[in-house]
């Protein structure tokens, strides 16, 4: 599984732009054959900082996503939306996806 991490400045100005757009991208990446996982989370302690977190099946599936139209739309406009660069985690790890955490049954 390939596993995505990404932490997201949003400019205060353009929130409620990030907000339109991230969730149209992510009904879009969800609907990728060989997406696992697309959810965006707000900071509790940081205003308008983001996490993302992303999963594919394989190395084909990330592959194939980034040769999507809505990718190649996404490179286009959050860049406008940004206020510093994104920090990421970008690593294939074992498994399907997420397991269910042990010490909770």
């Amino acid at each position: 599984m390939i596993l995505i991490v990404l932490k997201v400045q949003v400019r205060p100005d353009r929130r409620d732009v990030w907000l339109e757009r991230i969730a149209k991208y992510t009904a879009a990446v969800r609907e990728e054959p060989g997406n696992t996982a697309f959810d965006c989370y707000e900071s509790l302690d940081g205003p308008n900082e983001f996490a993302i977190v992303e999963g594919f099946a394989s190395k084909a599936a990330g592959d194939a996503h980034v040769q999507t139209d809505h990718f190649k739309d996404f490179l286009v406009w959050f860049p406008t939306v940004i206020g510093t660069a994104p920090m990421i985690i970008n690593t294939e790890v074992p498994g399907e996806g997420f397991a269910r955490m042990n010490e909770f049954g």
